[in-house]
């Protein structure tokens, strides 16, 4: 997303169509990244990739110069840019500070949300069991993954904190390349839609410890799925 977005919406890319070129290519890449076609430690190369991506080479400069601010690239000197790498003590880091700040974000909207607050959670959670009904072939999956996101922003929608959403949106962005794997390799047998239903009826009854407890736990099995894959993280 654009530097002037990034306080409007606490966690991703909104699903509209790019503004412009830079931002049609960031977001391209980005998904390239999340999905693996594009894979930890690989060098990106503008002169191949501007062919590609069908773009000119100051265009995806500007591009991968967005993507180094999600942490998601990184630039080592006079080598260029790189894919991110990718290991089991990143997302351990990246989810015990979810954990923190997420549960209590829910805490202060359970607290503080009112009716509109109450609606949004209700209507995030349904269009998301709704894909969900459907989750385990991956054409869905980018499908999922925005509903998702957009159930998880609903829940700390009434954090008076742009600063704390903020940071929650990073983290969430980090996780989306491991939770994305979890999900196509399956390493961890799990009900995500009953996880979800926890989590939700918890937060409609205004009951903060259940629902921060669920949503911890929730958070934490993707975490248990990539400790699986170890062998194949090293």
């Amino acid at each position: 997303m654009m530097h002037s977005q990034k306080f409007k919406a606490a966690f991703t890319d909104a699903d509209e169509a790019p503004r412009t070129l830079v931002e049609g290519a960031y977001l391209q890449v980005r998904r390239d990244i999340i999905e693996g076609r594009l894979v930890p430690g690989e060098k990106l190369r503008v002169e191949h990739l501007k062919d590609r991506y069908g773009i000119g080479a100051g265009t995806l400069r500007e591009a991968l110069a967005l993507l180094l601010s999600d942490a998601l690239v990184i630039a080592e000197g006079q080598r260029g840019f790189h894919v991110a790498p990718i290991s089991v003590r990143d997302l351990k880091d990246i989810t015990h500070m979810r954990v923190l700040l997420e549960t209590h974000a829910l805490r202060q909207s359970i607290a503080k949300g009112d009716d509109e607050w109450e609606a949004g959670v209700v209507a995030a959670f349904h269009k998301l069991s709704n894909t969900e009904e459907r989750l385990g072939h991956i054409s869905n999956v980018r499908e999922w993954e925005q509903r998702n996101r957009a159930f998880h922003e609903s829940l700390i929608a009434a954090c008076d904190s742009r600063w704390e959403c903020y940071m929650i949106g990073i983290l969430y962005r980090q996780s989306e390349r491991y939770r994305h794997l979890a999900i196509v390799s399956k390493a961890v047998p799990r009900n995500v839609h009953n996880e979800h239903t926890k989590i939700f009826e918890a937060a409609l009854k205004r009951d903060a410890e259940t629902a921060s407890h669920a949503l911890e736990q929730h958070i934490r099995l993707t975490f248990d799925s990539i400790n699986l894959l170890v062998p194949e993280l090293s």
